[in-house]
């Protein structure tokens, strides 16, 4: 974790995963895996990130959603509910909500 990046409540950041810039993970979030989660991006509720997934910008993931793989979710997108983002998935951009 770095700068001023947040892991709050039951959130956890294992293996070789990092938190940076304003990021925030909070609730039962789990990052891990190579996974990178940096600028104003949030993870939280149940939401997984892992694998070399990367959530950037003012990405958000939550609910139950998972990014995994090489999935990118970056800019203003908008990731929750059960979705899923995986492989080598790109969601950004001004994209709302899936």
């Amino acid at each position: 974790m770095s700068d001023n990046a947040r892991v709050s409540g039951n959130a956890r950041v294992s293996d070789n995963a990092w938190v940076s810039g304003n990021a925030r993970v909070s609730g039962n979030a789990r990052v891990s895996g190579n996974a990178r989660v940096s600028g104003n991006a949030r993870v939280s509720g149940n939401a997984r990130v892992y694998g070399d997934a990367q959530v950037s910008g003012d990405a958000q993931v939550y609910g139950n959603a998972r990014a995994y793989g090489d999935a990118r979710v970056h800019g203003d997108a908008q990731v929750y509910g059960n979705a899923l983002v995986c492989g080598n998935a790109l969601v950004g951009g001004g994209s709302r909500p899936i």
